[in-house]
């Protein structure tokens, strides 16, 4: 139990809120959308939130792995479980590679494109923490990734993909870049330092700031159209105006004090995610 508990604290298990309710909302769009019923459908959507995820698991596992050698000078994460010996790297590698395999075997059971997918999944998940050693596009990077569950949502359900799911892709990709990037203000100094790409390190403090706020403005614009797309009704659209007005109220935070960051990069998006869901399920219901 207690080796458990380190690999749930290792992989932040219980983040996977972030992305998981933009997943279920893809999902059930494509119900509406293509007038699919729940009792056809039903294994596949219990599929796709093991898919997402075992993905995530191999994705921050990976990352915890690749970045051991940054985070043992980190003082803000030096003591991870992957840094302080807790988790070996030999089980850590386990954890991934079993990982791995469950979502493409899950994947495989799903449908061919799925299967096809996976793989370049599984290359897009891994890539974040390369990135950020050579570009600070990383932070667009680690978007696409909770992005992509959106598109692999319609996918999983009718073998598609429309500009619904895409539009809703890159809302969370802009999303998810902007509050990485007033995240990365923690590490500001540290990254300059090690020589570390991020926002932050290669623009400074005000400039971040800024460019946050365009991002979360894209996301914004990128979720209407989403809503738009799928004939989305008053209390979707009510919804969203709530969601962006947290999101004003997380730059508020962090810009009067960047020691906030934490609250606000862990407790506003993840009422974020879940807001815009649940209003969506209400909207489907309602109409």
């Amino acid at each position: 139990m207690q080796k458990l508990k380190n690999i749930l604290e290792l992989i932040v298990f219980k983040h996977s809120i972030f992305a998981l309710p933009f997943l279920l909302v893809s999902m059930l769009s494509a119900i509406k959308l293509y007038d699919l019923s729940f009792n056809d459908i039903w294994l596949k959507f219990i599929l796709a939130l093991l898919c997402a995820v075992s993905a995530r698991n191999y994705a921050m596992a990976l990352n915890r792995l690749l970045d051991a050698d940054i985070d043992i000078l980190n003082e803000r994460t030096k003591n991870r479980p992957s840094v302080d010996g807790r988790v070996g790297r030999f089980n850590l590698a386990l954890f991934i590679i079993a990982n791995a395999c469950i979502f493409v075997l899950l994947a495989y059971f799903i449908n061919e494109l799925c299967f096809y997918l996976s793989f370049f999944t599984l290359i897009l998940l891994g890539s974040y923490s390369l990135f950020k050693r050579f570009s600070y596009l990383a932070h667009i990077i680690l978007g696409l990734s909770l992005g992509f569950a959106c598109v692999a949502g319609e996918i999983v359900l009718t073998n598609s993909v429309s500009s619904y799911s895409i539009a809703l892709c890159f809302a969370v990709c802009f999303w998810t870049a902007g509050f990485d990037c007033l995240y990365a203000l923690q590490d500001l100094e540290f990254d300059k330092n090690q020589e570390l790409f991020s926002i932050p390190s290669c623009f400074g403090e005000k400039a971040t700031l800024f460019i946050a706020a365009i991002f979360h403005l894209i996301a914004f614009l990128f979720w209407l159209v989403f809503l738009a797309s799928v004939n989305a009704g008053f209390y979707a659209y009510l919804g969203l105006i709530i969601v962006g007005l947290m999101l004003i109220l997380e730059h508020i935070i962090v810009r009067k004090n960047t020691k906030n960051i934490e609250r606000a990069f862990f407790d506003i998006n993840a009422f974020i995610s879940i807001l815009f869901l649940v209003f969506f399920i209400i909207d489907l219901k309602v109409s």
